[in-house]
């Protein structure tokens, strides 16, 4: 039987290596519904809380700019003083933070109540998969449990339309939050009882400045994609782009020069290493625009219910979910490299698939979402693999907080880009009917949604609404595609594909 050692080398029976990664799989799944459920939430939210334009885009945005910022100190820390340590400290604050969420009175006391859940989940996301990489020494058993974790990253954010769909239909808006503190207490308990503790035993001196370099080089870049998704491009985007790619560069040189660096930048020397990287947020990228503006389609445009809408993207989840039985298959037979590659290119065939069958029937449309989830998790499994795999068990939390700052950036960018896209195609197409009063013609180019507020949902004006927003994504899915294809050519170029046994 394969065991698992934990700092000390306390070897860890089987039985315990799988319940531990049972505690960090519902981590995940919580922490990825709560980045989908809340924009069920904002319509009552707003009637709630009357928040101005501005801060709906804070209350939004400001989850994932904590949360980018902090993944590589973070990470560095959990490496530092434990990473079962720095994931229960995380999981407490996050279901406090969640209360404080829940009943909040003001917009601002929401703002700030993001905030903190994004500290709180920047030392969640890197201790769960660098304590994997500990738990799991032996590559396949590993390859295996990080499919499994792929998978509840992927089944959160795909049900959170579900679970905030049920939530909202019988609950305040607040209970999108509430949902966080029984979860977060559970992980608490089975986490003090299952998790092993590890860390690096030779850490060195802590970097203060590295530790601010590496957050003034990733905030001021999301802040920019998410300024020009909202606002264009302007003296802002360009001044936030400048300074965060001269920290950039300020901590790259930083890390050269240091014995014992916060981050070990020599492995994007890597071919392996980069590809990976590049393969893991692209594919998210690609997964996170879908879920976008596909919500928004099946509400809007096929006029489901947000129950109805999240159980029409079930497809998606139940085929992420089948990953774990085919991913030592897929490996052992291809190699690393091609599997991935296999992967991605199922991913954008099913997002071609999705244009094409954006018109017709469901079920068309729900057998194009089988391949986007098979491929999207066969792809993040052994890419997230490949990352982890990459450093010494040491050194698993700042390794692991590259996976997830690129997760992070893939879901800043899918929703930047894409969804700006999609929106840029459906004012094109839009077409404003005569007569119609100023402001209400301003909503109607604004965006579906607020169309539908002033037109007659069963007008032809609302049909060519709908037909302008399909249209839209029609052409987004497409450009995802080919986003996705290219990435699976480089997963083939740069990831070698040495076959490893099938003991998956």
């Amino acid at each position: 039987m394969l065991l698992s050692t934990n700092t000390v080398g306390t070897p860890l029976p089987a039985r315990r290596r799988w319940a531990a990664l049972a505690v960090l799989a519902a981590a995940v799944l919580l922490l990825a519904i709560d980045n989908t459920v809340l924009a069920l939430a904002v319509p009552a939210l707003s009637a709630d809380l009357s928040p101005t334009a501005e801060q709906i885009l804070w209350i939004g945005d400001v989850y994932s700019l904590a949360l980018a910022g902090l993944l590589v100190l973070m990470g560095n820390l959990a490496d530092r003083f434990g990473r079962k340590r720095i994931l229960l400290l995380g999981s407490a604050g996050f279901g406090l933070v969640s209360l404080l969420a829940a009943f909040a009175a003001s917009a601002e006391q929401l703002i700030a109540a993001r905030l903190l859940l994004g500290v709180a989940g920047a030392t969640l996301m890197p201790a769960t998969l660098s304590l994997i990489r500990n738990i799991f020494p032996d590559d396949t058993e590993r390859a295996r449990a990080i499919a499994i974790w792929s998978t509840a990253f992927g089944a959160g954010s795909a049900i959170g339309p579900l679970v905030g769909g049920l939530l909202l239909e019988h609950l305040w808006w607040g209970s999108v939050f509430l949902i966080n503190v029984p979860v977060m207490i559970l992980i608490l308990v089975s986490g003090w009882l299952l998790l092993p503790e590890s860390r690096d035993p030779r850490p060195g001196r802590f970097d203060v400045p590295s530790a601010a370099l590496s957050m003034a080089a990733i905030v001021p870049v999301v802040y920019a994609i998410k300024h020009v998704a909202g606002h264009g491009p302007d003296p802002v985007t360009v001044a936030c782009v400048l300074a965060g790619v001269t920290a950039g560069v300020l901590f790259v040189r930083r890390q050269r020069r240091l014995d014992q660096p916060m981050l070990d930048v020599e492995l994007f020397r890597s071919p392996t290493f980069s590809g990976a990287v590049a393969a893991n947020m692209i594919a998210i990228f690609a997964l996170t625009g879908l879920l976008f503006f596909f919500s928004q389609y099946l509400q809007l445009a096929r006029e489901h219910s947000p129950l109805e809408a999240g159980l029409a993207e079930l497809p998606a989840t139940i085929a992420s979910i089948a990953v774990v039985g085919v991913v030592g298959v897929a490996a052992a037979r291809l190699g690393r490299g091609r599997a991935i590659a296999l992967g991605l290119a199922l991913a954008a065939a099913g997002l071609a698939l999705v244009a094409a069958a954006a018109r017709g029937p469901y079920l068309w449309l729900g057998l194009a979402l089988v391949p986007i989830g098979l491929g999207i998790g066969l792809a993040m499994t052994l890419t997230g693999d490949a990352i982890v795999s990459a450093a010494p068990p040491r050194k698993a939390g700042s390794v692991s907080a590259i996976t997830e700052a690129a997760i992070e950036l893939g879901v800043v960018l899918g929703i930047a880009v894409l969804g700006s896209l999609a929106t840029l195609v459906y004012r094109a197409g839009v077409e404003i009917p005569a007569g119609l009063p100023a402001g209400d013609a301003a909503a109607v180019r604004d965006s579906l949604a607020s169309a539908l507020h002033v037109l007659d949902p069963s007008s032809p004006a609302a049909s060519n609404a709908r037909n302008a927003f399909i249209a839209g994504m029609q052409i987004t899915s497409l450009v995802a595609a080919l986003f996705t294809l290219a990435a699976a050519f480089l997963a083939w170029r740069l990831i070698p594909s040495v076959r490893t046994p099938a003991r998956l």
